[in-house]
């Protein structure tokens, strides 16, 4: 498929047919796999073939055409699907650190990225330093010639910060160290991470890839030795692997993904034109709007940055819970990237177990509102935003 677009490579990609010749991908709803003989599964347990499987813990034929196709659309060598977005960040890491090891992580993180960082790698005896993913000085003075790991998200959630990716992948491996990307924000119609050479690259496929609030689900994209090595040694160990089912939705959900992502993408771009410099708020955040502080960057490096802005409601908690309030097509929840446009308050939802100097440091402020644009009307979504920033 290398031939074609990524337009094209989301619907045609990876596909496994049966000896039915079935049209459509088929679902092998089956946890384990038989042999002919017993010198058969002796042989498979030592040396898998391509299209060999004996578990659905370590692999399966749907999660597979889906890892495929993931990777394909990613430009890369290889794919494991994961039971959520937090399983593929945590296998990601976990597969590759042990103690005594040394990560350097930007500080913007989603909660959950930090609880890894902190809690779990922190308790395991690996060293993390958490840096600015905005200054370059700070990732040039926390990489180490024995650092291992180096971890950020593309787009930070949920202050949508960009991290100059080619500098900070090209200093991490000047030092011998691995890159993981939590590309969620970008998704995989604008990442740009595989191109700039990532290792490893994360998804929650539960966001742009279902985007109908159907299906939990991750995937851990890169270099084949890596994604086949202790990445696919840790999750299989570990019980991390995804559904059967729910890789069958995600792979009927790419045939889409460009369609969706492209729309709600132009969406996001007019919504924060329509809300710059509104008398009601203190910010609007869209990383390829001019007021954007890395615009300038963003614009060089990315063709498009997702389907989400930020907002900043004056008048902190009080007024902006009463903007929450009187939406009436955006939906208050707490995912984003759905084909419904949603509305999150981190300071009191995702973000809130965050002591209150690093929600400050974050930007995390009491009048910050992520706004993810779904599949309606356009000019419906940016008058259903005015008439509720009224209410206030």
């Amino acid at each position: 498929m290398d031939k074609f677009s990524k337009r094209t490579r989301a619907v045609h990609s990876g596909v496994r047919r049966s000896k039915y010749n079935e049209l459509s991908e088929a679902i092998f709803l089956t946890q384990g796999f038989v042999y002919d003989t017993a010198e058969q599964a002796e042989q498979r347990f030592v040396q898998l073939g391509d299209d060999e499987f004996i578990y659905a813990r370590y692999g399966n034929p749907t999660v597979a055409m889906l890892e495929d196709r993931m990777a394909d659309l990613e430009g890369v060598e290889a794919g494991f699907a994961t039971a959520s977005g937090m399983a593929a960040v945590n296998g990601a890491l976990m597969s590759l650190l042990k103690a005594g090891d040394h990560v350097v992580s930007s500080r913007a993180l989603f909660g959950s990225c930090l609880y890894i960082l902190e809690e779990v790698l922190a308790r395991f005896g690996v060293e993390v330093t958490l840096v600015d993913g905005r200054d370059m000085d700070a990732w040039k003075a926390a990489i180490r010639p024995d650092t291992k790991v180096v971890f950020f998200e593309s787009i930070s959630n949920p202050t949508l910060e960009v991290i100059d990716m080619k500098a900070v992948i090209d200093l991490a491996h000047a030092n011998d160290a691995l890159v993981v990307v939590d590309n969620a924000m970008a998704t995989p119609v604008y990442s740009i991470a595989g191109e700039l050479g990532a290792d490893l690259i994360v998804y929650s496929t539960t966001k742009h890839v279902d985007g109908q609030g159907r299906c939990l689900g991750g995937i851990v994209l890169g270099k084949k030795e890596l994604v086949r090595g202790p990445v696919e040694a840790y999750l299989k160990h570990t019980g991390g692997a995804m559904s059967p089912f729910n890789a069958w939705v995600m792979l009927k959900s790419l045939d889409t993904l460009m369609l969706r992502v492209n729309h709600q993408a132009e969406t996001a771009m007019k919504l924060a034109e329509a809300l710059d410099g509104h008398a009601k708020l203190n910010s609007v955040s869209f990383p390829l709007h001019p007021s954007h502080p890395q615009y300038e960057m963003t614009k060089a490096q990315y063709d498009g940055v997702g389907t989400v802005l930020a907002i900043d409601v004056k008048g902190g908690k009080d007024e902006c819970f009463r903007f929450l309030n009187a939406l009436n097509i955006f939906t208050i929840t707490n995912n984003f990237a759905d084909s419904k446009s949603l509305v999150t308050h981190p300071a009191t939802t995702t973000h809130q177990r965050l002591p209150q100097e690093l929600k400050d440091t974050l930007g995390i402020t009491p009048g910050l509102v992520r706004v993810s644009c779904g599949l309606e009307d356009t000019d419906d979504l940016i008058a259903d935003v005015l008439q509720a920033l009224d209410a206030i």
